[in-house]
């Protein structure tokens, strides 16, 4: 298992790809991953990753898109999520969400207590998991 710290910037984001990354800067909340599982396939080219994250109250998620598509599931907290073409919806424990491969998203605002997903992404194994937009 391998845990990763971000910049309140992006829920997933990692633009140098699956190598662990910490950005910190005064005063703004942290956001973490951790990696669950990390698996080849399900066809050449691609990689399954599950990821563990966890947001700070309020922390607000940078929009951002992946090479592939991401399922994701609230485990504790609400947040918003815009999706590009969708109408922003606010998540709670127990919704899941999918986000089409390429769709701009994020830029929701977590609620008042910390928020809990976990993710399954299926993506381009030779391109960044995720790039700001």
């Amino acid at each position: 298992m391998m845990t990763r710290r971000f910049f309140a910037t992006c829920t997933i984001c990692a633009a140098t790809g699956f190598a662990a990354t910490q950005v910190s800067a005064q005063g703004a909340p942290q956001l973490s991953r951790k990696m669950l599982s990390q698996t080849d396939g399900p066809t050449p080219g691609y990689v399954t990753i599950i990821a563990e994250v966890d947001i700070p109250a309020g922390a607000v998620v940078a929009p951002h898109t992946h090479p592939g598509i991401e399922t994701g599931y609230v485990m504790e907290g609400e947040i918003e999520l815009p999706i590009q073409g969708k109408p922003t919806v606010v998540l709670k424990p127990g919704d899941a969400f999918q986000v089409p491969a390429g769709a701009v998203h994020g830029g929701g605002k977590a609620g008042t207590g910390r928020v809990k997903i976990v993710s399954t992404f299926v993506v381009e194994k030779a391109k960044p998991l995720a790039t700001p937009a």
